[in-house]
């Protein structure tokens, strides 16, 4: 009898413990952006897209480290062909500091719109009304937090999702989520979402049987910046790095890093002699798609405005990443040939 017993006791602590853990795996799922496992709760939520000021003043960033796909891409022929940040967050909520914030680029309308994501940032030049005006845009432009850091007043505008009074000089400002709800817009994936940008691996994979490169570094042709990355072999992740020194996220005190790297090589055409310019991301082209320490050539091909990129092997086949954080460099044609992998 007591055998019989201690036997239903573990079956049903067997039983108990694949409930819990069915119930556990019930309030989360794979995140579309990364494939890590999230609250269930953002499942439909739709992303942001924050511009992020990249010039050294600017520096330290704040929130970065919450993004889940992060995008650099020349801002400007002018100025060294200083970079600029676009950072897709999913969960957006509750950010007490993100930035700082600057204005946007047709470039950046163009890939926001592959992720439905609500664009955030401050202005920019007249080249961007059309796309602002575009359907599947929603955007935010300027009047977030001003936080009192000493620095000219372009620098210290920052995203925050509730609203925020700076304690230096009484003023307040409405937060991203109240910003959202005035504007009517969905916070949920609306009629323009086209699925899931990228394919996953759940399990973690090296790129040795598709014949993958050695790619410890990579010195990428923005000289502004100089911006670089490179594998850090114990958390078998690439580390942002410029200006010389590896990115330190100043809200969470480390640095910023990626398990997947893109790298696209794209023409551009200039607007005017003031080095304006909007990256030719309609069509199609090569690049490398970079992991664990290796590098492969992939394809890449965006059909409209709105249309995703998408990332192909030499084969036809679709990328497919590995589960984690992305960096996406968007690097001009004309120095394509002076960026360096190895």
């Amino acid at each position: 009898m007591k055998k019989r017993q201690a036997i239903l006791s573990t079956v049903l602590a067997i039983v108990l413990a694949s409930t819990m853990s069915i119930t556990a795996k019930a309030d989360v799922y794979r995140s579309e952006l990364t494939n890590e496992p999230i609250d269930v709760s953002l499942q439909a939520q739709r992303p942001i897209a924050v511009m992020v000021d990249n010039e050294k003043t600017a520096l330290a960033h704040y929130g970065v480290n919450k993004s889940d796909i992060v995008y650099e891409m020349m801002n400007s022929t002018a100025n060294g062909r200083i970079t600029r940040l676009m950072c897709v967050v999913k969960d957006w909520k509750n950010l007490t500091q993100f930035g700082s914030i600057r204005s946007a680029r047709p470039t950046n309308f163009m890939v926001a719109a592959e992720y439905n994501a609500i664009l955030v940032h401050d202005g920019g030049p007249f080249y961007i009304n059309p796309y602002v005006a575009a359907p599947y845009t929603n955007n935010l432009s300027g009047g977030f937090a001003r936080f009192s850091n000493g620095k000219r007043t372009e620098f210290t505008e920052y995203v925050t999702s509730n609203g925020y009074k700076n304690p230096k000089t009484g003023k307040s400002y409405a937060g991203l989520n109240a910003r959202i709800a005035r504007a009517g817009y969905s916070e949920t994936y609306n009629q323009f979402y086209l699925g899931k940008h990228f394919q996953f691996s759940d399990a973690e994979f090296t790129l040795d049987a598709l014949g993958g490169t050695t790619a410890n570094q990579v010195l990428l042709p923005f000289p502004h910046n100089g911006s670089q990355l490179h594998y850090n072999a114990t958390t078998r992740t690439y580390d942002y790095y410029e200006y010389g020194s590896a990115h330190v996220d100043a809200l969470d005190g480390t640095v910023t890093t990626f398990k997947n790297v893109i790298l696209q090589n794209c023409p551009y055409q200039v607007y005017d002699p003031n080095g304006y310019m909007v990256y030719n991301v309609v069509g199609s082209g090569n690049g490398f798609y970079l992991t664990n320490g290796k590098a492969i050539p992939i394809n890449w091909t965006k059909t409209t405005d709105s249309d995703i990129t998408r990332f192909t092997l030499a084969d036809g086949s679709p990328l497919t990443l590995n589960t984690g954080k992305t960096y996406v460099g968007i690097v001009p044609a004309d120095v394509w040939g002076s960026m360096v992998v190895n």
